[in-house]
């Protein structure tokens, strides 16, 4: 059994065999070529070097950790910031590379959720809300609810790819069909 990142369960959570065809038959996805990703890692190495003092004090935020790499039986990852709050809870906050456009992505929020099942595991604390900092919209906060089912739906995923990946189990095609036109395995990919 091996840890998962984040990205295993949001790519999971898209289709399934997104997983069958990278971490089974080690068909890579090649994401390193794309241009947002490389930025995205670009900006959260320097959001890490920069103070945001007034975005943790609108948070209530009373102590941080930066760059702060977890894991736990199942999942792994480094938290942009993990965040102890007055109301002695914790938080994760994400920095995103991106516009705030009046929606926030599934994605987002999964990660969050996989952040705050790490840091209830390595801190011993609760985590009902995180944060996402947007950085191409003058780095606007949004607070995001975390709820025990999210963090269920995501436990519930973790074993699931195990599943796939130990057993070299082929598993069913995402029910959104939509989703399989820009997918990188569309052309191996049988309906």
């Amino acid at each position: 059994m091996f840890t998962l990142t984040p990205s295993h369960i949001i790519q999971y959570l898209y289709c399934p065999r997104f997983i069958y065809f990278e971490y089974v038959l080690q068909i890579p996805e090649y994401q390193e070529k794309d241009f947002k990703v490389n930025k995205g890692r670009e900006v959260h190495a320097q959001k890490t070097q920069i103070n945001k003092a007034y975005l943790r004090q609108k948070i209530g935020a009373i102590d941080k950790w930066i760059g702060s790499y977890l894991t736990n039986d199942s999942l792994r990852g480094e938290v942009d910031e993990v965040l102890l709050l007055d109301d002695d809870t914790m938080a994760p906050l994400d920095f995103k590379f991106a516009k705030y456009e009046g929606r926030i992505y599934d994605t987002y929020k999964t990660q969050l959720y996989c952040y705050a099942i790490l840091i209830e595991h390595n801190f011993n604390k609760s985590v009902d809300k995180g944060f996402l900092v947007y950085t191409r919209s003058r780095n606007k906060l949004i607070e995001i609810p975390i709820k025990e089912a999210q963090k269920t739906k995501v436990s519930k995923a973790a074993l699931a790819i195990q599943q796939i990946i130990g057993e070299n189990t082929y598993p069913k095609a995402t029910k959104f069909k939509k989703r399989c036109l820009n997918c990188t395995y569309r052309n191996i990919c049988t309906k």
